[in-house]
This record gives structure tokens, sequence and C-alpha cells, in this order.
């Protein structure tokens, strides 16, 4: 095994270390649930107390330790709850990667509550450098989300607000439309009605909306009604 190349997923259960050999992008989709198969993470199917100097775990530790000594089960368990060893080009892409979805977040669910608009990337942006607002690594965007949005406050106006829709789709566009809306919104409430179109009461973030209708407004040639429900 080529130590130059050598990317592992490492967990400590017990004193003891347990490590697997990885393609280290494809380990951080399966930690994120981008992919499912982990036999596609693992470089080799082995479960090492050292990856480097080549120590197999034997069947006897593994079993004591996660109660199985099913290879793929226990990959699982280490990249879900260990720690993926990443060179610096790939921590820097990672981070560069999680910024952009941060911004991606906060860009459609929060609004400036001056204009009832979502502000620009490039404000989002420029605002979380100001700050020298940064990410953990060890936790999810999601995770921080509510933490960062309390640190941007002092530099730009920030308000978390959610919108009740109110969406009618002719029927012959209901195919597309309910995908598009399935996907993208929290369904409320649905009616089928008697002349085969749908109207759907959905939630979605305030900073979304405009972006939403546009979908709509793309799948169905401009022929949807959405009305904003006031509370």
């Amino acid at each position: 095994m080529s130590e130059e190349k050598l990317n592992l997923a490492r967990l400590k259960k017990f004193g003891q270390n347990f490590e697997i050999s990885v393609d280290a992008d494809l380990a951080l989709k399966f930690k994120n649930k981008e992919i499912s198969n982990v036999s596609e993470v693992m470089k080799v199917e082995e479960i090492f107390f050292d990856a480097k100097k080549v120590l197999v775990a034997s069947k006897e530790e593994l079993e004591k330790v996660f109660q199985t000594t099913d290879t793929l089960k226990i990959a699982e368990i280490i990249v879900t709850q260990g720690e993926i060893q990443l060179s610096a080009e790939h921590r820097s892409k990672e981070r560069e990667q999680r910024k952009r979805k941060l911004i991606n977040m906060i860009h459609k669910m929060a609004i400036d509550p001056k204009t009832n608009l979502p502000h620009p990337v490039t404000r989002i942006e420029a605002a979380l450098d100001q700050g020298k607002i940064n990410l953990d690594d060890h936790k999810t965007v999601e995770e921080q989300f509510e933490k960062v949005i309390s640190k941007l406050r002092p530099i730009i106006p920030v308000k978390i607000e959610m919108r009740k829709l109110l969406v009618s789709v002719p029927g012959k566009y209901i195919g597309k439309s309910n995908h598009l809306v399935r996907n993208n919104s929290k369904i409320l409430k649905e009616d089928w009605n008697i002349d085969g179109s749908w109207r759907v009461k959905v939630e979605i973030p305030a900073g979304f909306q405009q972006e939403f209708i546009d979908l709509l407004n793309a799948v169905t040639h401009g022929d949807v009604s959405v009305d904003i429900e006031n509370e």
C-alpha cells in the first residue's frame, strides 16, 4: 500500500485505533449522505489497526468492539463516526465547498428585513469575510447555521422567515410541477380539483420565494397561479 497516496478514515474506540484506506472525496460524500455504498469509498476492504504499517485488525478485536466482523458495516461506522484524514489540498477544497453551501443556504433562507428580499450572494460572502466568520470543520453546516446568522446580524440585517404560498397548477402541467414542488417546499395541504388542476399550500424560506415562483413559471410556461397567504 503506497503511503504517499494514502487517505485514511480513523475511529478510536476503547483506546484502540481502527482505520480504513479511502478515497477522500468519496468518503466525504458518504459522510454527507451523498452516496450510500461504502464499498465505493474503500480502496482496500480491510480494517486496520495501522494502515500505514499494514497492521490488520483481528476478527476477535472487531467482534469485541463493533459486535460484528462485517468489514462494510464496520467501515460505515468508521467513516460516519470517525475522522477522515485529508491532505491539505482536500481540506482546502472541502472548506470552500462548505462555505459555498453556507452562503447558498443564507441566500435561500434569509431576507433583508428592510427590503423583504434575499441578500445577494456577493454581499453575504463579503459580510462573512468582514466578520471573519468561519465554519467548524468538525460540524455540519446545518448544525452551525443559527450561530452563523447570529454573528452576521451586527454586520448586515438578516431575518429568517418562512412564507406560505397557495399554488394552483393546470392539469397538463401537474407532472413536472408536482416533482418540483415536493422537492423544494414543505407541503401543508393539497387538493385535486374537478377540472383536473392541482391546488397546493406550501411553506418555503422567504429568500427562496422568487426563485421558487420562477421555477414554477418555467415548467408551466407561466400558466400557474401563486398567492402569498397572509397570516
